[in-house]
């Protein structure tokens, strides 16, 4: 199932190092946020194999013309990869990141897996969906094997970067226009959906801090438990960017909308986070939020980054009633100091038009 199918339900949503220094290449970001130059957008998309080349070029050329400088690709095709990269686009290469659920994986590894408060395993018994098989970040194991994952993808030649999703624990709690789909009340965290409560993870944090996480009667309201999960995202994330400043590639990540809400409802802390650019996911139809809360979204993400690196605006094209209201979206966007937006959907010429 890919990304977009799964938004249909719900959501969607990474080598351990110190927090680095900002990559050459991170700093040029930075410097170029600062710029009142171009906009630059980008599309988030999954390969069709069933497009003919004609249709790409012509695709990839039309969005070239629109203002989009870049493609963030869900598979890897070495077609639509070159295609792209032909009319002028860059082609980074989305890649799952937490969330793995191969059967190979599933079946190898069931103890590599993320585990509730309940003592549930992702492997056995996933939340939400059968696909959400979160992976625990505090293992080395896992660690390493995502950085064998961004490895492989940052070796070809074709790709031009690594774009990172699922670079998170599980949902604590669900966006609220989502609880009725799922039938829950989610205005406190209930322990199904708090992860990660495995061996290792509690074991490393009762080391770190000489406290037992089991022994705390709300786990739910600990501080330093909250800062050790944020942490263990944190370093998969820059142990990554370590990878991609080896092959001089950018690297990126999808993540929640605010800095606040990402923290709150899946532990990500990405502003401290080495990447070159971040792409928060600023979906207001998720949120039962107006099209003016884009606006702020976007300004509490860029006062979070003090010019760090550049955000793009993630907008959903479902949740816009025409080509005009994503128009004002855009516009809050830009006013609001994001250096473009990302597309989540296929943009229609009429959507292109609005990029101005």
């Amino acid at each position: 199932m890919n990304k977009r199918e799964f938004l249909k339900t719900t959501l969607l949503g990474g080598t351990a190092a110190a927090l680095m220094p900002l990559t050459t290449s991170a700093k040029k970001y930075g410097d170029e946020v600062k710029k009142k130059g171009k906009p630059k957008h980008w599309v988030w998309v999954n390969p069709d194999e069933k497009e003919s080349d004609i249709d790409l070029e012509q695709r990839f050329s039309k969005w070239k013309g629109s203002g989009i400088v870049g493609v963030l690709f869900e598979e890897f095709s070495e077609r639509h990869f070159a295609r792209a990269k032909a009319a002028g686009l860059e082609a980074h290469r989305w890649m799952w990141t937490m969330n793995r659920g191969e059967k190979e994986l599933l079946a190898a590894h069931p103890e590599w897996y993320s585990v509730s408060r309940e003592g549930k395993s992702c492997a056995t018994e996933p939340p939400y969906v059968g696909y959400y098989r979160f992976l625990c970040p505090s293992r080395q194991e896992v660690r390493t094997y995502l950085a064998d994952k961004a490895e492989e993808q940052l070796s070809k030649k074709l790709v031009d970067g690594l774009h990172l999703d699922y670079i998170r624990f599980v949902d604590v709690i669900l966006p609220v226009n989502l609880w009725e789909n799922y039938k829950l009340d989610q205005s406190r965290e209930l322990p199904a959906f708090d992860f990660c409560y495995c061996e290792v993870c509690k074991s490393k944090f009762k080391k770190e801090t000489g406290q037992d996480i089991d022994q705390i009667v709300h786990p739910d309201q600990s501080l330093s438990w909250r800062n050790f999960r944020y942490r263990q995202i944190t370093e998969v994330v820059n142990g990554l960017s370590l990878i991609a400043k080896k092959h001089k590639k950018p690297i990126s990540a999808a993540v929640f909308p605010t800095p606040e809400v990402a923290k709150r409802i899946v532990r990500q802390d990405w502003c401290n986070w080495e990447l070159n650019a971040i792409y928060p996911m600023i979906y207001h139809g998720f949120y039962k939020e107006t099209i003016g809360w884009i606006g702020d979204a976007v300004k509490e993400g860029v006062n979070g980054l003090h010019g760090k690196f550049p955000l793009y605006a993630g907008l959903y094209l479902p949740d816009f009633k025409n080509p005009e209201e994503f128009g004002d979206a855009v516009k809050l966007a830009l006013k609001n100091g994001a250096g473009g937006i990302s597309i989540f959907g296929n943009p229609s010429d009429e959507i292109l038009e609005q990029l101005g």
